[in-house]
């Protein structure tokens, strides 16, 4: 007959054992899923993330958008301080435009990013949340309704 104390130690240790083995097959099922968030800077001073999904965001480049046969189309993202190019294969989100804010998921692979999908604003003054905070981050941000730059 097994004691209390080591029914309870077994019962304990099994109990371990199942919350690893659920944290590593949620962890492997996320591994892919996980996306990151990165600015053209931050980008090109990282190590090389090929192999991983991931967000770039900044402002499309004036100039740089090249729509060639079919849905292809290439682009620049910009922070105002480094630049990526873009490929991407699909319909253009309708208020995609030079200078506005974007986001585009995608893999980063021999100096060109592959966008799977591309997220622009949403009306006039919108741009994401988070290139706005990476354009202030950089101190590059202009605010739209400031109209003390256009006079």
């Amino acid at each position: 007959m097994i004691s209390r104390k080591k029914q309870r130690i077994k019962i304990l240790f099994f109990g371990i054992l199942s919350l690893c083995i659920a944290s590593a097959i949620v962890g492997f099922a996320l591994k892919d899923g996980i996306e990151y968030y990165k600015s053209p800077t931050q980008l090109l001073s990282s190590k090389t993330l090929s192999n991983f999904k991931f967000r770039l965001g900044g402002l499309v480049e004036v100039g740089s958008i090249d729509r060639r046969k079919g849905t292809e189309v290439s682009f620049i993202i910009t922070d105002k301080v480094n630049s990526v190019s873009v490929k991407f294969n699909g319909i253009l989100p309708d208020l995609f435009a030079e200078n506005q804010g974007v986001i585009a998921l995608g893999r980063y692979k021999d100096g060109l990013f592959y966008a799977e999908e591309l997220l622009a604003k949403h009306d006039e003054s919108y741009m994401p949340k988070e290139v706005i905070d990476m354009l202030k981050t950089e101190g590059v941000y202009v605010d739209p309704r400031d109209n003390s730059l256009s006079e």
